[in-house]
């Protein structure tokens, strides 16, 4: 089988794509990672079959904190950000249909919901279309809203599922360029066309969550064609975990295990103040630190020899060996902080985020999570004090997501 995978977004949505990759072709099948070009490193670095697309939106994240504007600014911020992203998704569409036109023989398509490209390049090439999710996002359920909005932590089950909604937005912001994109393949202006949940025929599609079903059990009202697989991590489909520098080897030897804090991708309106707070809480527990600069959203000047500080870590190798793993609660760092079997502090930025950092606290792995825009150095030092005490549960949630093989599940559903 010759698959052709699809994905746009951050490193937390394009490496469970090279998991799956990698994967496929230890199973017997032919993988063609197509994702923004920034990433073509780290796809050739996993031995995987890479073609490249504009970086489209992403490129905004790499030239100033858009994050931040978002996280920070008003309803007219956030209109004035979505009217630059039809644009820039332009040259993403165009580049996924030249890639696919250059393959022979593709028998179906894995796609995110941020690509956009991914059914209509399949129903032009008459095959099927998959969606692969790292989050609950478009399936709707009465079992909680649907993650990136503002909402009470309680509602009841219809207005839970009124909230997925929200995703017709896409269809405002892009329709018109969905349908240029259309138009320029021939394709029809059929009805249910925006709906990735549908296909030409009207049918439902497969759509795969790649998050364990520890973390978050599969809805009771899903339809069929929606599952829970498990997480796809790509040290899954790795023979050799690999080691870690020797620099940073030799300092988490040198003591007590350290709090881990990274913000991954995102980046707040003031990175420099956010490192301040950070320090100054870790101080304040008197513990060493591993700091992982990211993309930005931590930048240290000197500190202190109890702080070790490094641009991206290996979390698989790192975050086993730390005490108390602070992160943004995007999916990716969180699945990777579940399955080391710490327990957490999560300080969201936006969209899913908020979501994830609910749920480690529901599930007894984390506090309460602290939002960027209120965190402080006295609230982070005491949410890390209070980090012990969910350290049983932690570990116990850990122990149970290891023990998943959610990456050949997704491969097994694909392929049979």
């Amino acid at each position: 089988m010759k698959v052709l995978l699809l994905t746009l977004g951050t490193r937390g949505d394009v490496q469970p794509f090279v998991a799956l990759a990698r994967a496929l072709r230890q199973a017997g099948h032919e993988a063609l990672l197509v994702a923004p070009r920034m990433f073509g490193d780290f796809a050739q670095a996993h031995d995987v079959a890479f073609a490249a697309i504009a970086d489209g939106p992403m490129a905004l994240m790499q030239n100033g904190s858009v994050v931040g504007e978002v996280a920070e600014g008003g309803p007219r911020t956030k209109l004035a950000l979505a009217r630059r992203m039809p644009a820039l998704f332009t040259d993403v569409l165009r580049d996924c249909w030249t890639i696919a036109t250059a393959q022979s023989d593709v028998d179906v398509i894995v796609h995110n919901g941020q690509v956009m490209a991914g059914p209509h390049v399949a129903e032009k090439l008459g095959v099927p279309a998959v969606l692969a999710l790292p989050l609950p996002l478009y399936v709707p359920t009465e079992e909680f809203p649907r993650p990136g909005q503002n909402l009470p932590r309680v509602l009841p089950g219809p207005v839970n599922r009124a909230t997925y909604l929200g995703m017709r937005g896409t269809e405002v912001i892009f329709g018109r360029v969905m349908d240029r994109f259309r138009a320029d393949l021939g394709l029809p202006r059929r009805r249910g066309r925006h709906d990735p949940l549908r296909s030409p025929d009207g049918g439902p599609v497969t759509v795969l969550h790649a998050v364990s079903p520890q973390v978050l059990p599969r809805p009771g009202d899903w339809p069929g064609t929606a599952s829970v697989t498990g997480y796809w991590f790509l040290h899954d489909t790795e023979a050799e975990i690999g080691a870690l520098p020797p620099d940073l080897e030799c300092f988490l030897d040198a003591g007590e295990p350290p709090v881990f804090v990274g913000f991954g991708s995102m980046s707040g309106p003031d990175p420099a103040a956010t490192t301040r707070t950070v320090l100054d809480a870790v101080a304040q527990t008197g513990r060493r630190a591993v700091l992982a600069t990211g993309w930005g959203g931590l930048a240290p000047g000197e500190v202190p020899g109890s702080v070790f500080v490094a641009a991206e870590v290996p979390h698989h190798l790192v975050l086993p060996r730390t005490s108390v793993v602070v992160h943004h609660g995007g999916a990716g760092t969180t699945a990777a902080a579940v399955a080391a079997g710490r327990p957490q502090v999560v300080c969201p930025f936006v969209a899913d985020q908020p979501f994830w950092g609910r749920r480690m606290a529901r599930l007894g792995v984390a506090p309460s999570p602290i939002p960027q825009r209120r965190l402080t150095a006295a609230k982070l030092a005491e949410a890390i004090g209070h980090a012990a005490g969910f350290a049983a549960a932690a570990v116990e949630l850990g122990s149970r997501v290891r023990a998943e093989q959610g990456v050949r599940e997704a491969v097994r559903q694909l392929v049979g």
